[in-house]
């Protein structure tokens, strides 16, 4: 398996894609119930190799990640070669990028010498999907890239 297993809840939202990736298989529904009770590890290679294609599928089209936490952000561009990243460091400790508030006065006051940015290009050294996989891993998000694109033109 190249990624990992997709959660119930998202092979509940995809049920409708699943049943046509088995069906390109030749497996209908009572096959596929056969299958489950009697070959469970066939059961779950199937599962894993939906899993895969739509992770694939997801980070191919995949063009910008964030990932907001207390006291950082971090915004990243995934080019095809190289990915760009923007790193935004909080040194006010009373303030806190998860509050509502907070994060409307940051997006207020972006030249706040409260904050402190930080731009880095590097170039994959594993497989792009690879790498994006991991940081979607470690908590980062898709995202449209309005963030990255805004603060990109402010610190350029």
């Amino acid at each position: 398996m190249k990624y990992r297993q997709l959660t119930k809840e998202q092979f509940s939202e995809l049920h409708k894609e699943f049943a046509e990736f088995l069906a390109t298989q030749q497996i209908d529904a009572e096959e596929w119930k056969k299958i489950k009770e009697e070959k469970p590890s066939m059961a779950e290679e199937e599962l894993n190799i939906f899993s895969d294609v739509v992770w694939e599928n997801v980070l191919i089209k995949t063009e910008y990640l964030e990932h907001i936490s207390a006291n950082d952000i971090n915004l990243f561009k995934c080019n095809s070669e190289d990915i760009i990243r923007i790193y935004i460091k909080l040194k006010d400790k009373n303030k806190n990028f998860l509050s509502t508030n907070d994060f409307q006065w940051f997006l207020k006051n972006p030249l706040d010498d409260r904050f402190e940015y930080f731009r880095a290009e590097k170039k994959y050294k594993k497989p792009r999907n690879t790498e994006l996989f991991e940081l979607i891993e470690m908590g980062s998000q898709i995202s449209k890239g309005e963030l990255f694109t805004a603060i990109n033109q402010l610190i350029a």
